[in-house]
């Protein structure tokens, strides 16, 4: 047999044309069919939760618009204590965007949705502290609005001096290089001081209206939502620095010192 000039054997059966691509799957494809309804079906959930909460923080702002116009900047000249948390929180807001690591903050769906949605519980603890001093009446000893602005700067030292401290003391690892376990400063005493920043910072605002349902409600939420947030970030730290971060846990508190 001699050989053509395709390579081909001379002798071999006469070809039928060259092979065409798969047109599909072999099987019934039950299975690829029902996870692509089960994703159209969560993108839309997540896109309807996404813009009810655009909703909400859109009347709330609506709300905010409305009580400027009926002479709010007159009640905040009446209680300064309540201006001055404003300003520092938003103080504090824009001074985390700008210390807070660069790889936090992608704006992909998911994480913008989850951003989207933490502002909602905000939104209440804002709305239920002046709500309860307006259904109980009278005004708020000073000497309490005094407390709950050291409250709340205290709060945003820890919160942004952690943040500063950790990306001092560490960087941001390189792909495939193991992250690094800062252990300097406020790490040094407690796991999580940011946490614990950012719960005194909203801890802060009902002592401004001397709201205590708010108070109570805010201190149980806050312990329900850190312990989660705690446990979820220190799995991972677990699962990326094994025994190193396992000694660090035996050596130091969560976020209270000889408490937590």
């Amino acid at each position: 047999m001699i050989p053509d000039e395709t390579g081909a054997s001379s002798g071999a059966s006469p070809s039928t044309g060259p092979l065409k691509a798969p047109t599909g799957v072999l099987g019934d494809g039950s299975g690829s069919s029902d996870q692509a309804r089960q994703v159209p079906k969560e993108a839309a959930r997540r896109d309807f939760t996404v813009r009810l909460a655009e909703l909400v923080i859109l009347i709330a702002a609506i709300i905010g618009a409305i009580a400027l116009g009926l002479g709010i900047t007159e009640y905040l000249g009446e209680h300064p204590y309540v201006s001055a948390y404003i300003v520092a929180y938003a103080a504090f807001r824009f001074a985390d965007l700008m210390v807070r690591d660069h790889a936090a903050l992608g704006i992909d769906s998911q994480r913008f949705a989850r951003r989207v949605m933490n502002e909602l519980p905000l939104l209440a603890l804002f709305f239920a502290a002046p709500f309860e001093r307006t259904f109980f009446g009278g005004e708020t000893p000073r000497w309490l609005g005094a407390l709950g602005l050291l409250i709340e700067l205290a709060g945003l030292w820890l919160a942004l001096g952690a943040r500063i401290q950790l990306g001092f003391f560490s960087q941001a690892p390189s792909d495939g290089a193991p992250a690094v376990l800062v252990r300097n400063g406020l790490y040094r005493y407690i796991r999580h001081p940011i946490y614990l920043g950012e719960f005194l910072v909203v801890f802060a605002w009902p002592f401004e209206y001397a709201a205590p349902l708010t108070l109570l409600l805010t201190l149980i939420a806050g312990i329900v939502v850190i312990r989660g947030r705690i446990r979820d970030d220190e799995t991972e730290m677990l699962a990326r620095l094994g025994d190193e971060y396992a000694a660090y846990m035996r050596t130091t508190d969560a976020i209270i010192p000889n408490v937590w």
